[in-house]
């Protein structure tokens, strides 16, 4: 007999308890008439991943009661299939004055209307942003059932990167494993996963059904790519990446165990690292705006390469119907500046203004003139300049319900080489975590390429070349106030991701002055980033939960 299970990859929203009990219930009756009798939902299916700290509402905790009860209660007449689903469970009590956390991470098998089994998170994680020590209690329990003969034994994430509970499963019968997993993207993430499980596989001797979360939430995204393996730790399926899938696998009874097998298309190639970006970052934009109900996006459009990236990427997330391109010229904007941002709106066909801040900011100078006699123009009158286009955003903002997207790259935000409410005003920040010379790559890699068929090439190419700047002053590059952007990044990727320190990276070939600088801006600056909107992360460490440093100290490494 052939056990048929099908992984339900879907993007839930976080609170939406009603909405992600009906996905559920929808994708359990499909499977179910197509001849699924086991399906399996990521982590935490019935409110989303992470709820952060509405896990200590009580209110909350009882909505993702009666939300299973109703997965359960519309799934009872499926004769014979089990359905296994991620969820909170249990509250706090209070002793005397002391309030007692007893609450975890769950999973549960349903069965023609009955919990036939569960399973609390051993394995609670508290690194990156990872928080979940906040809000639960370690289980200490093992989950096995039986599904048509075969054996399964849950794990949930980060207990199937640790050994006991996976051998804990296997003592207590397990043929098989299934791994509820929400386990958020960075920039490599997926062959590391597949080699871990792969050690998991090779250590307790099962196969493993590694069922994974899609969906952007907040800065956090999840890519999917559900996979399998077979008891020789070969990838016998894996689901596509940032989008909803159903995998479907069959498992037969074998001498030694089970086989663990899908159909050939069911393994879907991994994408290049630039795609995989490319499609976190649009996923992460239409998963903001759309679960946050924003109509659009408004961005400024200065003819440099950021925010034609962003636009390029904004594009691709929500429509170009929905996107309004804003240009803001000052005295300082050079014509190539203008004619490149006409040309780009034209290739994407973005509704496209241009309102020149030059009045405003004569008027800003006058105002202050008094106030200014006798000192010299410097920064003061840069930021200015950004601050009016960030005032301009956000009334075109206010007006329209549309959210602004920033601009601003991840070496940007280290150093500063920003401008609070200025350039930094807006509701998203889209590659708040890509280094600069990856902005490059990516812009090159998207005209090379139209994966959401929004029009190709839509850079000029000129807007690639040319020497960054924000034209804020006269004949203005960025690399007069930075080192160069491969030295930068580098210092950035080696001291802030990965806490290697000034004397290393010194002893590896970089000049003194350039660490000393940009280590400097990165502790100078922690005040404006506080104040930044949140971004979507795809390193394994961003400014936001990865990154925790005060802004007030003394220390000097």
């Amino acid at each position: 007999m052939t056990l048929q299970i099908r992984v339900a990859q879907l993007n839930f929203v976080v609170g939406d308890m009603q909405g992600n009990a009906r996905k559920i219930i929808d994708f359990a009756t499909r499977a179910h008439a197509e001849g699924a009798r086991l399906v399996l939902t990521p982590e935490l299916s019935i409110c989303g991943y992470a709820a952060e700290d509405l896990f200590l509402r009580p209110s909350f905790i009882d909505a993702c009661d009666d939300a299973l009860k109703t997965v359960a209660r519309e799934l009872a007449g499926l004769k014979g299939l089990h359905v296994v689903v991620g969820h909170p469970e249990g509250g706090g009590v209070r002793t005397r004055s002391v309030a007692v956390t007893r609450r975890h991470n769950r999973a549960s098998v349903l069965c023609e209307g009955q919990v036939v089994c569960a399973y609390d998170k051993r394995e609670l994680p508290n690194y990156q942003v990872f928080d979940e020590r906040r809000y639960f209690t370690p289980g200490n329990g093992v989950g096995v059932f039986d599904v048509d003969g075969v054996r399964v034994g849950l794990l949930i994430c980060e207990d199937a990167w640790f050994d006991e509970p996976a051998r804990l499963a296997r003592d207590a019968g397990a043929q098989l494993l299934a791994v509820l997993n929400a386990s958020p993207f960075h920039a490599g993430k997926g062959p590391e996963r597949e080699q871990r499980m792969r050690e998991r596989v090779a250590d307790c001797g099962l196969p493993l059904i590694y069922a994974h979360l899609v969906g952007g939430q907040d800065e956090v995204i999840f890519e999917g790519r559900s996979f399998a393996l077979n008891a020789q730790g070969q990838v016998v399926a894996r689901a596509e990446g940032f989008r909803e899938a159903a995998m479907t696998l069959q498992v037969q009874a074998a001498a030694l165990g089970v086989d663990l097998s899908a159909a050939p298309e069911a393994l879907v190639p991994m994408a290049s690292a630039d795609a995989e970006l490319w499609d976190a970052l649009v996923l992460g934009v239409r998963d903001y705006l759309g679960k946050n109900g924003f109509k659009g996006a408004i961005l400024g459009l200065s003819g440099g390469i950021d925010s034609a990236l962003v636009l390029a990427i904004a594009v691709d997330a929500i429509g170009a119907d929905k996107i309004h391109a804003v240009m803001m010229p000052s005295p300082y904007t050079a014509d190539i500046s203008w004619i490149d941002s006409r040309d780009m709106v034209k290739r994407l066909n973005v509704r496209y203004d241009e309102i020149s801040i030059a009045p405003l900011f004569d008027g800003f100078k006058q105002a202050l003139s008094a106030h200014f006699e006798g000192l010299k123009e410097d920064t003061t009158e840069e930021n200015i300049q950004a601050r009016i286009r960030g005032t301009l955003l956000m009334a075109l903002s206010n007006k329209t319900g549309a959210i602004v997207l920033t601009t601003g790259n991840k070496s940007e935000m280290a150093t500063g080489y920003c401008t609070l409410y200025g350039d930094m005003a807006g509701g998203f920040a889209v590659i708040k975590d890509v280094v600069k010379t990856r902005v490059f790559d990516l812009a090159r890699w998207r005209n090379l390429n139209d994966p959401y068929g929004t029009g190709s090439q839509p850079i000029p190419e000129r807007i690639i070349t040319r020497p960054p700047s924000a034209e804020l002053r006269p004949d203005q590059k960025d690399q007069d106030s930075l080192p160069a952007y491969e030295v930068l990044d580098a210092i950035i990727q080696r001291y802030m991701e990965n806490d290697e320190g000034v004397e290393a990276l010194i002893a590896d070939g970089f000049e003194r002055d350039d660490v000393e600088k940009v280590t400097r801006l990165i502790k100078l600056n922690e005040y404006k980033r506080r104040q930044s909107p949140v971004g979507i992360r795809v390193t394994h460490r961003s400014f936001g939960k990865d990154w925790r440093y005060p802004m007030t100290n003394k220390f000097r490494a």
